[in-house]
């Protein structure tokens, strides 16, 4: 009884162990975890699953190569507008903020002393005039009584003298007359140019002098001019620029109110040692007033275009171990990688080399694709389920099991197994 019982017991030992050695082996080959993954990705590329992607064409199309900076606004021509004498604001003929043509009157100031120097002035010319001509009558007499041999060519000489004399007098007096009108002029000031008029600070009655204060300032707004500094490396492009005209320059205003477009005008004649940059300016119309002096605003000069460019999104653009490559898909709905080199980028968008016009590119799916792959065509979603236009790796999905590979068909087995989700 006991060596049956003995018997019975290695029976049921061995058969434990070949069982617990059978689940062992089966648990080493079966793949699990990061490894089912890397399979099934394996299997897509080598004609499994197609892999479903988003792919963009390849356009052709001019770019311009852009610089950007941050621009200040300013003025082309603004006036400190100051008396040239000392005296007395009688009227003022503007309201602050008015737009004023070149020589508009803008003030008058007290020209009661100016005007009488002017009258003295002028008396001063009658009497002189009037000596001139008894002085020319006295001359023609004496010329008269030495032709007929009463005085003799001494005399006459002296009478010229004295008509010579007289005239150089009344010329003199013409000169004070116009210094007088001169100065009878600085009582009414104008305006030097055409413009906004700034804040007014003087009233009637209100001394004022050359040394003082300004009366009022005036600033040309249209058109108008936005400054902004380049590298030192784009002085020849900006130079160029110039030469050829001016080129194109936007500058974007404030609040997303549009953009407006202008020319190149000056680019300063040396760089900045401390910040080695260049200062350059460029000109806008402003007729609608939308730049105002002091602003800032972003500038975009074009120095150069780029024609019949291939450009792609730069979300379908991959940086690979040996350089950047883009999956490109074929009519067979087959990808392959294909190298490229990046010439320019902008935005969103790059110019690139080593893909034709019109070809396909793969925007959305990339991680899944190896060259040889198929794959299928899908519109990527946003958050909401709403079709939208590939972004990039946001849209891209995040395992094989979004994709609706062989991880996804796995899920449900492990629930039916008892799993729990």
């Amino acid at each position: 009884m006991k060596k049956s019982t003995v018997i019975g017991g290695l029976v049921i030992g061995i058969g434990l162990l070949v069982a617990a050695g059978y689940l062992v082996t089966r648990g080493r080959d079966a793949p699990t975890g990061a490894s089912a993954a890397a399979a099934s990705g394996a299997a897509s590329g080598a004609g499994g699953a197609p892999v479903s992607i988003s792919s963009v064409r390849a356009q052709k199309r001019d770019v311009d190569i852009v610089l950007e900076a941050t621009g200040t606004v300013t003025a082309l021509n603004s006036v400190d507008v100051r008396p040239q004498v000392s005296s007395t604001i009688t009227k003022v003929h503007i309201r602050e903020g008015q737009f004023v043509k070149q020589g508009q009157l803008l003030f008058t100031l007290d020209a009661r002393n100016d005007e009488v120097n002017l009258t003295k002035a002028k008396a001063q010319l009658a009497k002189d005039m009037a000596s001139l001509a008894d002085a020319q009558r006295q001359l023609a007499r004496s010329r008269d009584l030495f032709a007929q041999n009463f005085i003799s060519q001494g005399a006459v000489d002296t009478n010229q003298t004295l008509v010579e004399a007289q005239q150089a007098v009344v010329a003199s007096d013409r000169a004070a007359i116009e210094a007088a009108q001169v100065a009878l002029s600085y009582s009414r000031i104008a305006a030097p140019s055409a413009g906004r008029a700034g804040a007014i600070n003087v009233f009637p009655g209100s001394t004022v002098q050359p040394t003082g204060a300004a009366l009022v300032t005036i600033t040309q707004l249209d058109p108008i001019a936005v400054g902004f500094n380049l590298p030192q490396r784009n002085l020849a492009e900006a130079l160029q620029t110039l030469r050829s005209g001016g080129g194109k320059v936007s500058a974007e205003l404030p609040e997303s109110r549009g953009t407006l477009s202008g020319r190149l005008q000056f680019v300063d004649n040396s760089v900045d040692a401390g910040s080695g940059t260049v200062r350059v300016k460029a000109e806008f119309a402003n007729a609608d007033e939308k730049l105002w002096p002091g602003a800032f605003v972003n500038v975009r000069l074009s120095v150069q275009t780029l024609k019949d460019a291939v450009v792609l999104p730069q979300n379908a653009i991959i940086t690979a171990p040996r350089g950047k490559i883009v999956y490109v898909v074929d009519s067979s709905n087959k990808a392959s990688a294909r190298p490229v080199e990046v010439t320019y980028p902008f935005g969103e968008e790059a110019v690139v080399t080593g893909v034709r016009p019109g070809e396909r590119v793969v925007v959305d799916g990339r991680q899944n694709l190896r060259s040889g792959a198929s794959v299928v065509e899908r519109a990527p979603t946003d958050a909401g389920g709403r079709a939208r236009r590939g972004s990039g790796a946001a849209s891209e999905p995040a395992s094989p099991a979004a994709e609706g590979g062989p991880a996804a068909a796995a899920a449900p087995f492990a629930l039916a197994s008892g799993a729990t989700p």
